[in-house]
């Protein structure tokens, strides 16, 4: 990427994410994966925060792709799917520069998203990994106390539930939420039937990510 594209990037970022900050986007990605499952869960989740944290969200979240310039609007974008994950080199550096100009990518994997999504997130950071948060990451106390860390919503393998990130100059710029299933949780009590209590965990790590998503 040219410097003057960075540039004009950085500022394009810095006007519209202020006059857009309670505007939330999901990613639209290509390779096959089902990047608009769970239709009720960011709604949900929206409201919820609207009106719990005292956010004023818009209550439908944008759809934008990986490469698209208008990425940088959106303080917070949700990545979801069960299948493969495929961004262009283009797509890829697109990515980074949103996430180290400030943006944040919060990818909740909807089991079977893992495999294909870790060499394409190395795309993004060729010379980073993904790190597992501790307990005491401030994600876990920013409007609810999570002590033991990401709730574990579906059982499906029994593996434990994950948090895994990507710091940039002690900013969390993504999240990969793991064998935790926090989507399913947002959604319509219809959809999984779960317990009020499963839903209402989902939901408050979601509004915690949401709360540091906009404050950081």
């Amino acid at each position: 990427m040219g410097y003057s594209r960075f540039i004009s990037i950085l500022l394009l970022f810095a006007q519209i994410s202020l006059a857009n900050a309670q505007e939330i986007a999901i990613l639209k990605y290509k390779g096959g994966g089902d990047w608009y499952a769970n239709p009720t869960a960011l709604p949900n989740l929206i409201r919820f925060c609207n009106s719990n944290i005292d956010t004023k969200i818009k209550e439908q979240p944008e759809t934008v792709e990986v490469g698209d310039v208008t990425l940088f609007q959106y303080p917070y974008v949700h990545m979801t799917g069960h299948g493969n994950v495929l961004f262009s080199q283009e797509e890829a550096d697109n990515l980074r520069t949103y996430l180290l100009s400030g943006g944040f990518l919060h990818i909740d994997d909807n089991y079977g998203m893992e495999p294909y999504l870790r060499k394409e997130i190395a795309k993004v950071f060729p010379d980073e990994t993904m790190e597992e948060l501790g307990v005491d990451h401030p994600i876990f106390s920013q409007e609810y106390t999570f002590s033991e860390g990401l709730p574990k919503i579906h059982e499906h393998e029994g593996k434990r539930p994950q948090a895994f990130g990507i710091v940039h100059e002690g900013r969390l710029v993504l999240l990969f939420t793991y064998e935790s299933d926090l989507g399913d949780g947002w959604e319509d009590p219809s959809v999984h039937n779960d317990p009020e209590s499963i839903r209402t965990k989902a939901l408050q790590m979601g509004a915690n990510i949401i709360s540091y998503a906009f404050k950081n």
